[in-house]
């Protein structure tokens, strides 16, 4: 499957490596040489980052859901200030929007100003989430797909495909090369959440879900070439 446009979606902890919060700076540069592989090779890619490396506000009963949002959006945004600085260094051009005004720091989010990037050959963060309280970064990185004509949401995650069961607590969880995104929806298996599933099945995005942790494993992937689960769109 050949892919002129993908959707790359990182978590924060997965930045962190073993240090599980702040960033673990090898982990970030091995991601910035797969992505120039691509981006050297034509594909166009967009970036959203997770923050929860910085921030699980949802997990706190002092402070009110809407500022606890608030918080992990600007924790996208340093996220992503962070990664695409270290993809600068290995050789790409960057440009990060966010939903709001974040003075110099980055730019305001348009359709037009993103792919006025992408076709500079840019790679293009998008931070601060939809810039409302209530939606996750899966929701963002799925609208955001929508809108800027994604072929694919690339998922790098933790473990390496969708499974039937936590495969860290089920020795004998399956794993699943293939299923449909009505699928991931009646059987609850948190791929993305509800809200990110329902907008990718309505759309018909589909999407692959990795490990962060193969050799090449995003190189491979923004290919067409998936050592994990790919989840259709029909």
């Amino acid at each position: 499957m050949k892919m002129k446009r993908v959707f790359l979606k990182l978590s924060g902890e997965a930045l962190a490596g073993d240090k599980k919060t702040g960033f673990d700076e090898t982990v970030v540069t091995e991601v910035a040489r797969q992505v120039k592989l691509s981006v050297d090779a034509g594909v166009e890619v967009g970036i959203v980052i997770g923050g929860g490396n910085f921030w699980r506000g949802r997990t706190s009963e002092a402070i009110d859901r809407t500022k606890a949002d608030q918080i992990g959006m600007l924790a996208t945004v340093m996220n992503c200030i962070y990664v695409s600085e270290i993809f600068r260094n290995a050789g790409m051009m960057t440009q990060i929007l966010t939903p709001f005004e974040c003075g110099s720091m980055t730019k305001l989010f348009s359709k037009d100003r993103a792919n006025k990037y992408f076709n500079h050959g840019m790679v293009v963060f998008f931070a601060g989430g939809i810039g409302h309280p209530y939606f996750s970064t899966d929701t963002t990185i799925t609208l955001r797909a929508i809108e800027m004509d994604a072929d694919c949401i690339l998922l790098a995650k933790a473990v390496d495909g969708v499974y039937d069961s936590d495969p860290r607590l089920n020795p004998n969880a399956k794993k699943y090369d293939r299923l449909s995104i009505q699928e991931v929806i009646d059987k609850k298996l948190a791929v993305i959440d509800l809200t990110a599933s329902i907008m990718c099945m309505e759309h018909k995005m589909p999407m692959a879900v990795f490990s962060l942790n193969e050799e090449n494993g995003i190189a491979n992937a923004m290919k067409g070439n998936i050592n994990g689960t790919i989840v259709t769109a029909g």
